[in-house]
C-alpha cells in the first residue's frame, strides 16, 4: 500500500536522535537498522573510516497513526552537510513504476539536485529532488525491474 513518510537526515547522530524518539513515542524501530558498512563499497569514493562505516544508512520508527520517520546519517568527510532544505525529505513509497515516473517527472520539472530514477541495491526504484519551491521529495517504488 503506497504510504507517506518524513526522511530526516542526520550529522552522525540518527542512532542517538531515534532512541530518543522511540522512548518518546514508547514505539519500536521498524525494520532492520542498516548501517553505512553494510552497502557495497563504490571503488570511486574514498575509504569510509570504521566509524563512518557503523554510522546509520536507513532507520525507521512509527510514530502517531501510523506515520513513519525515516532517516539517515550524513558523512561530513565526503562533504555532506545539514542544512536548512536537505534535513527533511517527504518520502513517497509507491508500488508502481508508471505513477512513480509520472509523479517524479511532474515534481522534478524546474526542480534542481535531481538524483535521477533508478534500480538500487536494497531493491527500490528510488530517486529524489528539490522542487521548484524548495520542497525536498524522495521516491522509493517497490515495484521490481520489468523483465527483458
Amino acid at each position: 500500500m503506497p504510504r507517506v513518510s518524513t526522511y530526516l537526515n542526520f550529522m552522525g547522530t540518527t542512532e542517538e536522535a531515534f532512541t530518543f524518539y522511540r522512548s518518546v513515542f514508547a514505539t519500536e524501530f521498524v525494520g532492520p537498522v542498516f548501517r553505512i558498512g553494510d552497502m557495497p563499497g563504490d571503488p570511486s569514493m574514498p575509504e569510509l573510516t570504521e566509524a563512518e562505516k557503523q554510522m546509520i544508512m536507513h532507520m525507521e520508527l512509527e510514530i502517531l497513526g501510523g506515520h513513519v520517520l525515516m532517516a539517515t546519517d550524513m558523512i561530513e568527510s565526503m562533504g555532506h552537510q545539514v542544512r536548512v532544505g536537505n534535513n527533511m525529505t517527504l518520502n513517497l513509497g509507491l508500488e508502481d513504476r508508471v505513477e512513480t515516473d509520472r509523479l517524479f517527472g511532474l515534481l522534478s520539472e524546474g526542480g534542481e539536485d535531481i538524483s535521477e530514477l533508478q534500480d538500487m541495491p536494497w531493491g527500490a526504484y528510488w530517486g529524489t529532488c528539490l522542487d521548484r519551491y524548495g520542497v525536498r521529495w524522495m521516491f522509493n517504488c517497490s515495484d521490481s525491474p520489468a523483465a527483458p
